[in-house]
């Protein structure tokens, strides 16, 4: 079986028109479009694990869910159609699968080929990408077209934030990223450092075996609860009435990317009226004995940070319970067996986990080069927020943040597709951004969140500024850009 398997692997073609890196939802989705709005071209997913699915194949840890509306993170082209608001992991997985399979997605997908090198051949006007296979043997493949669905974090390492003393603690010390299977957390008490998504997630679904669990944290978030599932409004319930499915689901996603944009815009233009209302919404879900500020009064506005969600409120009934609380503090030192915090406080946990972030990282931490020249892509400007300035060939794939992730690499993928007929309809082979006096070009932050991992985008990711040398800020606008807007604009082609 091995032998064959390893006959098929080898026999595998590695000279296509495109190479898309990475099988989860971005590259799915870029594939998508690759065989609706480019047919006719070849093309060949890279995946260095050894099934689709990226961060929903990666993480592990107890209740992984999307953060969210399953309505917009799913895609346009397969709807989700599962009731639930928040999708789990094992959920969105088998979606990806389905989604995947429908349109023959997954024939072209090759797992277990992890990319080392990419590097542009000026005179072969194609990329030679170095690729590692599942015996550890390498592979050179070539493309006239890469396009990165690598995500914005490492899957190898997570963030390295500084506790002190945490390596002198005597029990179990656990990242979510890197969760063990056989972790028996069962009647143990659990500290969990850190107050983003991962540790609201985590909060509610260890209590209901731990004997306690806390979140310790420097600061609050915003903790917002989301109905569990999708309840139509009478406009919908009309809508379906009379219309064929698709429009509904079209009806659907559409009322659900306006009222997300509206959230977030009123808490731009109106942060005092937006913090009071989540203020007494949290209020009301607090237990008697737990006040909202210092615990739940954030130091930043809503929306300079992403908001967390908790589908039904499960967060909140964890606190209620009393096997889950929350301490506002900063760490002192870890013993061996405590946690020493600034207050004079100290817990004593069996397990600690470390929910501090994530570690940004560009293009799956592939080197790029140009006829053998190393690329530095952050000292070079986005076009279109999804190709880099003077890089022929070569897209990249980034979302949203402060909407589904899957709705910024739709747009991309419509956008390259566009650009892949109309290179072939001009007979160009290399199309290259090309940003005359960059000098004088205003650099702005790549992310508009001030959340501390997200500050070290601006010198990992490439730049952005004005016009078409800006990152996606606005679904609704990108869309319309993507689909009918000018694609030449700021392109050299040959």
């Amino acid at each position: 079986m091995k032998k064959s398997q390893a006959v098929t692997e080898s026999a595998l073609p590695t000279s296509f028109d495109v190479v898309v890196i990475g099988a989860g939802i971005s590259g799915i989705s870029t594939a998508y479009y690759l065989e609706t709005q480019a047919p006719g071209t070849s093309y060949a997913i890279l995946e260095g694990r050894s099934r689709l699915g990226g961060t929903w194949d990666l993480f592990r840890y107890p209740g992984i869910r999307s953060d969210s509306n399953m309505t917009t993170f799913g895609f346009s082209w397969s709807p989700w159609t599962r009731d639930e608001v928040l999708g789990t992991a094992e959920q969105i997985l088998a979606y990806m699968q389905k989604s995947a399979e429908s349109f023959g997605i997954d024939k072209n997908i090759h797992f277990n080929r992890h990319v080392h090198y990419a590097n542009w051949n000026t005179a072969a006007k194609s990329w030679a990408l170095t690729v590692t296979n599942g015996q550890g043997k390498k592979e050179t493949y070539h493309a006239k077209f890469i396009i990165l669905g690598t995500g914005y974090y490492d899957y190898e390492q997570p963030l390295d934030t500084h506790i002190p003393g945490l390596s002198n603690f005597g029990g179990q010390v656990i990242h979510p990223q890197f969760w063990p299977e056989e972790l028996n957390y069962s009647g143990k008490d659990i500290v969990v450092i850190g107050s983003g998504a991962t540790a609201v997630t985590l909060i509610p679904s260890m209590a209901e075996k731990a004997k306690s669990v806390t979140m310790l944290q420097r600061s609050p978030s915003y903790i917002v609860s989301q109905r569990r599932r999708n309840k139509e409004g009478l406009l919908v319930r009309l809508v379906q009435e009379v219309l064929p499915t698709r429009v509904t689901r079209w009806v659907k996603r559409f009322r659900s990317i306006v009222m997300s944009s509206f959230f977030y815009y009123f808490c731009q233009a109106f942060p005092a009226r937006a913090k009071n209302a989540l203020r007494k919404a949290t209020i009301k879900q607090l237990p008697a004995n737990m006040s909202w500020d210092p615990h739940f009064n954030p130091r930043y506005n809503p929306w300079e940070q992403r908001m967390c969600l908790c589908p039904g409120g499960d967060f909140y009934a964890a606190l209620r319970s009393g096997k889950a609380g929350v301490i506002t503090d900063t760490i002192e030192n870890i013993t061996e067996t405590e946690i020493q915090l600034s207050s004079g406080q100290t817990v004593k946990p069996d397990i600690i986990i470390t929910a501090t972030g994530l570690k940004l990282q560009f293009g799956g931490g592939i080197k790029l080069s140009v006829d053998g020249e190393e690329i530095d892509s952050a000292s070079k400007f986005t076009w279109k927020g999804c190709m880099i300035q003077d890089v022929p060939n070569l897209g990249f794939i980034m979302g949203y943040v402060n909407v589904s992730w899957t709705l910024g690499a739709e747009v991309t993928g419509q956008m390259l597709a566009r650009l892949l007929r109309l290179m072939k309809k001009r007979g160009a082979e290399v199309a290259v951004p090309r940003l005359q006096n960059s000098e004088t070009m205003h650099e702005k932050p790549v992310f508009s969140l001030t959340s501390t991992y997200m500050k070290d985008a601006n010198r990992l990711f490439p730049m952005a500024g004005s016009g078409i040398w800006n990152h996606k800020r606005n679904y609704l606008l990108d869309v319309v850009s993507a689909q009918w807007g000018d694609i030449s604009k700021g392109l050299s082609m040959e």
